[in-house]
């Protein structure tokens, strides 16, 4: 059986349940969800190396249910325009235990949002758009 059921660049709107669902586990005690909406700001747009993007988020996906002993792990990212409120990523975890999938999920989160060829334009209500810098994970 596959450990990573999704790795996902898309410009259609995530369905976050769907995502939940393909790392349900009979093996697993735990599954955390991880959704990433916009705030603050109308909308934000995102751009992709689709491509290799996908392959990146696989491979992080991959290095990440070793790592942390997970069952299955499912990412999806939207690119395109994503208004306020709406989701654009969502990263499901599911292992034996709660901690492992916490981490799992916190771990490839944070590969992803560092190391994926996606980038974000903010448009704000009340000025131009503006291009946002990365940010490495939080130790």
């Amino acid at each position: 059986m596959t450990v990573v059921r999704l790795a996902e660049v898309t410009g259609e709107p995530l369905d976050v349940d769907a995502v939940r669902r393909l790392v349900s586990d009979p093996s697993s005690g735990g599954t955390v969800v991880f959704i990433g909406t916009t705030r603050e700001v109308e909308s934000l747009e995102y751009e992709a190396y689709v491509d290799m993007a996908r392959e990146q988020i696989r491979r992080l996906a991959e290095a990440a249910a070793q790592e942390h002993g997970l069952s299955a792990v499912a990412v999806s990212h939207r690119t395109g325009t994503v208004t306020l409120g709406e989701p654009s990523v969502v990263v499901a975890a599911s292992a034996p235990h709660r901690g492992e999938a916490f981490a799992g999920a916190r771990a490839l989160l944070d590969a992803v949002k560092s190391q994926v060829p996606i980038w974000k334009q903010e448009h704000p209500q009340d000025g131009p758009p503006t291009w946002v810098e990365g940010t490495l994970p939080k130790p």
